[in-house]
């Protein structure tokens, strides 16, 4: 049993981990722990004695966090567990790239978010074979490589996007 309160608080936590990295606002006044449903309440238990000394960010991703968790279904937290667990056994130098990433992601302008989702789903469509090849021409590529590529792909996305549309016949 106390194993599952230990993964239960660190899925909460996973869920917490991105917002509490940003800076608060100032004069942002968190969430008051009397503010928090009695569900929650139980959930960040481990917090209650030094809940006001949290910055106000770390609170309320906190508070999101435990809201999103208790609306899950339990197959869905099984899942968030299994996640958790998968980032916690990396590396914290692995740990520390992915934030990065992260934030690196989040920086871009929304059509940029798009174009980069966009991309995923057609790797992550791509025959397995197709994808270890690409990721292996990747990985062994110059800085100076990947650069000309990315080049390359943005010069094609470009001159793909300029083209003008053919309009299909009636038949």
């Amino acid at each position: 049993m106390r194993f599952d309160l230990r993964s239960l608080c660190l899925a909460v936590l996973l869920f917490a981990v991105v917002p509490a990295f940003a800076q608060a606002p100032s004069g942002a006044s968190g969430a008051e722990w009397s503010s928090l449903s009695g569900e929650q309440q139980k959930l960040l238990e481990r917090f209650r004695d030094n809940w006001s000394s949290l910055p106000p960010a770390r609170q309320e991703a906190l508070a999101r966090g435990s809201e999103r968790w208790l609306s899950m279904s339990p197959e869905q937290r099984a899942g968030a567990r299994k996640r958790f667990d998968r980032w916690s056994d990396l590396p914290a130098e692995n740990r520390r790239q992915m934030r990065e990433r992260w934030n690196n992601f989040r920086s871009l302008s929304p059509a940029e978010q798009d174009a980069v989702r966009e991309n995923f789903r057609k790797f992550k469509d791509l025959p397995p074979d197709q994808r270890r090849r690409l990721r292996e021409r990747w990985q062994s590529a110059t800085p100076a490589e990947r650069q000309r590529m990315l080049e390359r792909a943005r010069e094609t996305r470009k001159n793909r996007d300029q083209r003008p549309r053919r309009l299909q016949r009636p038949n």
